[in-house]
């Protein structure tokens, strides 16, 4: 992310405080960030706050007609930009940009510029809800240049409760990464379907067999497709490290068991193109399963199992002509030729083998490394890297595949 340039527009909203936060994250990731202010923003945080956060100038409309610099300021802005986040967005702005008018320094920018927008909304329940701003709102996400950060539900400024929250600076965050990363919308017109997380095995109500596996993983690839254009269903197990609500866009479908996530992922599987299956699903579960909580003195000393569903290989059974089929292989020691094997004897289309016993990486890591093998012979090293950079690496070959 070093250097990347970010340009801020700060719309006027109480959110807009938020976004001080977000700007302050921005540069300690080694970006290049300029603010810019519409003049109702400037009632919530002053310019000096941004300029100093930034370590640049923070611009408003007085800039704007001055008309003493040596170009247009909104032409110089709009052309520095590889990204531009407008948050918060307001009603109004919303209804400008949606009908292509402009009347101020952030208007013009966005207009006079090429690179993608994130959009993040924030206004009153009601005001979110109203007929013609949802019009407006869909109007502008046609164009796709825009990227939407929808608002989240909870407690408003106003004491309401209900949508139109604006995202939170972490989850604008991912998703300015995930821009960067990849500037384009390569996979608009895709579905892609995703598993992730453990699968949990029950005993009695209180006791499973399970494994550590946080779905970290399998949340970026669903992050990263979606940022660049698909449609994405993600099945999921417990997922207590990741923040479901940075998901965002992301159909979830809960699935603690693996009978519940096989009947999931076989319900979801002919409606989409490319499937990833990034969890980790228990092979083994209790025979017998009690529903009242076994006394530990009663506990068996010998614990009776079963084999649970292969998920994978019954997707395998089943897969149309058109569609990927892409597994996941987390292993010790030499990780690629079981991986191979697994991919061969299960009919995928590829697999991703990722070491768990090395100093980084593995499960609950944020980074991960491994290597991409594919039925027609491809070999891909994917190196160290941070999760959602190697989401980004698996759909690239993916698309290659």
């Amino acid at each position: 992310m070093d250097e990347r340039r970010v340009l801020v527009a700060v719309g006027g909203g109480i959110a807009a405080y938020k976004v001080c936060q977000l700007v302050s994250s921005l540069v300690q990731a080694g970006m290049q960030v300029r603010v810019m202010l519409t003049n109702s923003a400037q009632q919530f945080v002053t310019p000096l706050s941004f300029s100093t956060l930034s370590r640049s100038p923070a611009y408003t409309d007085q800039d704007f007609w001055q008309g003493d610099r040596g170009r247009p300021l909104h032409i110089e802005l709009g052309e520095w930009a590889e990204l531009i986040v407008l948050a918060p967005l307001t009603a109004n702005t919303l209804g400008k940009l949606a009908h292509g008018l402009a009347d101020n320094l952030v208007t013009n920018t966005i207009l006079a510029s090429t690179c993608p927008v994130i959009a993040a909304p924030a206004m009153n329940t009601d005001m979110w809800e109203q007929k013609t701003v949802q019009h407006n709102w869909h109007t502008l996400l046609e164009d796709d240049r825009y990227h939407a950060a929808n608002p989240e539900s909870g407690l408003l400024a106003c004491d309401r409760v209900g949508a139109g929250r604006m995202a939170e600076p972490e989850t604008l965050l991912l998703q300015i990464r995930s821009l960067l990363m990849r500037l384009q919308r390569d996979l608009i017109g895709k579905h892609i379907l995703v598993s992730a997380g453990s699968t949990q095995e029950f005993l009695d109500p209180v006791r499973y067999i399970g494994n550590p596996s946080t779905g970290k993983m399998g949340a970026a690839i669903a992050q990263a497709a979606l940022y660049r254009g698909a449609s994405v269903t993600m099945v999921h197990g417990p997922m207590a490290q990741v923040d479901l609500q940075s998901l965002s866009g992301v159909r979830l479908i809960s699935a603690t068991t693996a009978i519940a996530m096989r009947n999931a992922m076989q319900q979801e599987m002919a409606a989409v193109d490319w499937i990833f299956m990034a969890a980790a699903v228990a092979d083994l579960k209790p025979k017998d399963y009690r529903d009242r909580k076994i006394p530990k003195g009663d506990l068996p000393k010998r614990l009776a199992l079963v084999e649970v569903p292969d998920i994978i290989a019954g997707l395998s059974n089943h897969k149309q002509r058109h569609q990927r089929l892409v597994g996941f292989a987390a292993q010790t020691g030499d990780f690629e030729t079981p991986a191979k094997e697994k991919m061969e004897r299960k009919e995928l289309d590829a697999i991703v083998a990722n070491p768990i016993d090395l100093a980084e990486g593995g499960f609950g890591s944020d980074v991960n490394q491994g290597v991409w093998l594919d039925r027609w012979g491809r070999r891909e090293e994917i190196p160290l890297c941070s999760k959602l950079e190697m989401a980004h690496r698996i759909l690239d070959a993916a698309r290659r595949s």
